[in-house]
């Protein structure tokens, strides 16, 4: 049987997670935006977007069996600190840049994509 390298695993599931994680921002952004301020908008789409991440990560990236929830606290710890990376990084792309939040956020997903696969890797699902 033909084995997909890791990696092209990993990539396949990070451009699912983006396309997950940026489109439940979106979503709630254009139902809530008026009235809920669009960095709190980061915490409940986090919340969906890692619990979603974690599935793809251990189910066919990573293929590890036992350790659920050791495993998803982890994935907590590497999103929570990629969380305030995107928080930074998606207020400065607003305020200085002025891009609209969705956009601003989609280019913040990509740039911890690479950062997120090492600390899974070594730490989350080792």
């Amino acid at each position: 049987m033909l084995q997909t390298p890791q990696i092209a695993r990993y990539l396949l599931v990070g451009v699912w997670n983006t396309i997950f994680g940026a489109g439940i921002y979106a979503l709630l952004y254009w139902l809530f935006g008026t009235r809920v301020h669009y960095l709190l908008l980061l915490i409940p789409a986090n919340i969906l977007a890692i619990t979603n991440a974690y599935l793809g990560y251990k189910y066919i990236v990573f293929k590890t069996f036992g350790n659920a929830w050791r495993e998803y606290l982890r994935c907590y710890v590497v999103y929570g600190g990629m969380m305030v990376v995107n928080a930074m990084l998606l207020y400065l792309l607003v305020t200085l840049i002025r891009l609209a939040p969705p956009l601003a956020n989609v280019f913040c997903v990509i740039t911890t994509t690479i950062a997120t696969y090492f600390s899974h890797k070594h730490f989350s699902f080792r």
